[in-house]
């Protein structure tokens, strides 16, 4: 891409990534962007997400709510730096298999989002753009460097482990909250529900599962470790399976 089509580099991310330029002169500026996050971080751990505004954010930071636009414009740029931020650091790449690193990634991607669910909103607004988003990118990368695929399946790869990230986060969160007469706690809830609603004719399948209290096992919360290792497996087959046939292995079986 050339220089006059390269898109301008937002205020807040040049100061996510420390270019934003050091005034020679003056005093030394009171506040940055790393407090300001912080601050954000503690009030959305207390408070949720919609109790993160300029306003509270510089209430806890006892300045006036207009000191923040030097270094968040909006609170959108507020919400990018925050998640970021909160986003921690990705499993380091330390000699494990593939397979095992694509799963330690998915695995710490999701408690991340299991311990605040608040960034699970802030996480579908749209890629990575900050230091710690891309570099849990970069190593997810690294873990494929010695496979035939290219580069647009490694992204595709990544956008896959993290959708399945957010959405076990999400169905954690959401059943583990408000578990109701309609949203029920458990699977073993869940098939007593089917068995009510079903009949033979129209659903013979969820019937026949329901007759046989294929759901009754699952006393516990919905989504255990069990199930989410078992969904994971799912995925890290086909990725196999993907770089077997790149490889020109047969995975007929």
């Amino acid at each position: 891409m050339a220089d006059s089509e390269r898109p301008e580099l937002p205020a807040v991310l040049a100061r996510m990534w420390g270019r934003e330029p050091t005034p020679r002169r003056g005093p030394r500026p009171s506040l940055d962007l790393d407090r300001i996050t912080r601050a954000a971080i503690e009030i959305a751990d207390a408070d949720g997400l919609p109790a993160v505004s300029m306003n509270t954010v510089a209430s806890k930071l006892g300045v006036a709510p207009m000191s923040l636009y030097r270094y968040v414009g909006s609170k959108d740029e507020l919400l990018l730096a925050l998640l970021d931020a909160a986003s921690g650091e990705p499993p380091p790449l330390d000699g494990a298999s593939r397979r095992e690193y694509l799963a330690r990634w998915t695995k710490a991607n999701t408690d991340v989002f299991v311990a605040r669910p608040w960034l699970l909103s802030i996480a579908r607004s749209g890629p990575p753009l900050g230091p710690r988003g891309l570099l849990w990118l970069e190593h997810l990368l690294g873990a494929l460097d010695d496979t035939p695929l290219d580069d647009n399946e490694k992204i595709l790869i990544g956008t896959t482990l993290n959708g399945y990230a957010l959405t076990q986060a999400s169905l954690i969160t959401a059943l583990e909250q408000s578990p109701t007469t309609t949203n029920p706690s458990s699977a073993a809830a869940y098939g007593e529900l089917v068995a009510e609603l079903v009949d033979e004719q129209t659903y013979p399948r969820l019937a026949r599962l329901s007759r046989d209290r294929v759901f009754a096992g699952g006393d516990g919360p919905w989504v255990d470790e069990a199930d989410f290792w078992s969904g994971l497996d799912l995925l890290l087959d086909g990725v196999e399976a993907l770089i077997a046939r790149r490889r020109g292995e047969d995975t007929r079986r």
